[in-house]
């Protein structure tokens, strides 16, 4: 495995994460709260692992910039810019919804989960499309920028 393995890596446990997501929320309205928070821990797991690959990966590499086509650039930063915004916004709402759980504030639980659930099930769904318009349906011709461990050593 090398660093430019990663994105692959990185769409699957989005994809993964999404799978534990789904799961997790059809086995609660089912009433199964043990397999519901089984799959909302692998979610969980499956999420902080993928944020570490994704950090390494930027980190030694750079990003990527979407330049071809041109007029699919519009809807692809649309995406990407609802997507890091959510990411960073998800973050504090999955650990209330995770401490209120842990806590077994269930009533409180249920209501931030209300909102911490499709917004995470977004940002794993387009995470994967992200992955898949960058790397598979246009792949981007250029060289990725200086990484940022490199600008790191040179400032």
């Amino acid at each position: 495995m090398t660093i430019q393995d990663l994105p692959l890596i990185n769409a699957c446990l989005n994809g993964l994460a999404t799978v534990f997501l789904t799961l997790g929320f059809m086995f609660i309205k089912k009433g199964n709260k043990i397999a519901h928070r089984n799959c909302m821990i692998s979610a969980f797991v499956t999420s902080a692992v993928f944020l570490t690959c994704y950090l390494i990966y930027h980190f030694n590499t750079g990003s990527t910039k979407f330049l071809e086509p041109a007029w699919f650039k519009p809807i692809y930063l649309t995406i990407l810019i609802t997507h890091i915004i959510l990411a960073v916004v998800i973050l504090p709402l999955i650990f209330m919804t995770f401490s209120r759980a842990l806590k077994e504030r269930f009533e409180q639980h249920k209501k931030i989960a209300k909102w911490t659930w499709p917004l995470w099930m977004y940002v794993s769904i387009t995470g994967v499309l992200i992955y898949l318009l960058l790397y598979q349906i246009f792949p981007q011709s250029q060289l990725p920028q200086q990484p940022v461990a490199e600008q790191v050593a040179t400032e």
